[in-house]
């Protein structure tokens, strides 16, 4: 079965483009090593893809800067030389530009004012003035985060102060900590015969804690000696 003609123009599908880009390429990278075994040719080839990736095949008897100095030769043109005045010409702007900035920078500090005529002095008295307002608005800034800062600090401090008065009142209240009320149960601190003890008084249901205590069988009062 004959295989159909294809098209030549651009596929929109972007991964059977991608595919189709990947396929040829291999196969011209194919043809170009079949050259250069079969005819001892010099073979090299630059290849971008639509995202940018670099593809290349050289021969493996030269390298590109090689080949690219035969072109050269055989064309009559001076790439080098072209690309070297580029740079140069790109040097000498770069250059230019840190000139004036550091001419910039020592007429702000007020040097090498002697060239300059009337209105470029306006000018850079102008431009003094808009610094200045910009790092007064800077320096507010960082002051005004400071104090912000320090309040933050104060009110915490404030409120671990109120707490810690509120435990030592509470202390003061309840030196031990033995004085409780929870369940059916109050404690209190005594001292019988001369030593330390701990009487538990426990209240009966609808008692009031004011009544009579009675000792003997089943007595609500009971005792714990303190070690």
């Amino acid at each position: 079965m004959a295989r159909g003609k294809i098209q030549i123009k651009r596929i929109e599908n972007q991964t059977n483009r991608q595919v189709t880009y990947s396929k040829r390429r291999n196969g011209l990278f194919k043809k170009a090593n079949e050259l250069t075994v079969l005819c001892d040719a010099k073979v090299s080839i630059i290849m971008i893809s639509s995202t940018g990736k670099l593809h290349e095949f050289i021969s493996p008897s030269v390298t590109t800067k090689q080949l690219f100095d035969l072109y050269q030769k055989t064309v009559g043109v001076d790439l080098w030389n072209s690309h070297y005045e580029k740079m140069q010409e790109q040097l000498r702007k770069l250059k230019d530009v840190n000139r004036n900035l550091r001419r910039e920078i020592r007429q702000r500090m007020g040097e090498s004012l002697n060239d300059l005529n009337y209105e470029q002095l306006e000018e850079l008295n102008e431009n003094v003035d808009n610094s200045l307002k910009l790092i007064r608005e800077r320096k507010y800034k960082v002051i005004g985060n400071q104090i912000d800062t320090y309040k933050k600090k104060v009110r915490n401090v404030e409120e671990i102060h109120r707490n810690l008065l509120l435990e030592f009142d509470a202390r003061q209240e309840d030196p031990y900590g033995l004085v409780e009320q929870e369940g059916d149960y109050n404690s209190v601190l005594g001292f019988p015969n001369g030593g330390p003890r701990i009487l538990a008084l426990r209240l009966q249901p609808n008692h009031q804690p004011n009544h009579h205590l009675h000792s003997g069988g089943g007595s609500d009062i009971t005792t714990f000696a303190l070690a």
